[in-house]
């Protein structure tokens, strides 16, 4: 099995949950997501309203980041109808 379908695979929803909202509401752009995320935290307009606490969010982004720019992959790739089930 590829090894970053099997890292993909070991994310905790959360993590999943952010890797959609990039390539969904941020077309891929995790500067972006990061930036509405500040916003929000800095109590200015912001695009999403997200479940989980803002510092938590920010620390996921940044292992998702690491680990696609470490590896030169896109998690989104993995994104499939099962994956967002769970």
């Amino acid at each position: 099995m590829d090894p970053h379908e099997v890292f993909f695979r070991s994310l905790q929803r959360e993590e999943v949950q952010l890797i959609v909202l990039r390539d969904v509401l941020y077309e891929g752009c995790w500067d972006e997501l990061v930036n509405d995320l500040l916003a929000r935290k800095d109590g200015r307009p912001f695009v999403y309203r997200l479940q989980t606490r803002i510092d938590e969010d920010l620390q996921r982004i940044e292992k998702l980041r690491a680990y696609e720019q470490e590896h030169g992959v896109s998690l989104g790739k993995y994104l499939t109808q099962p994956h967002l089930a769970r």
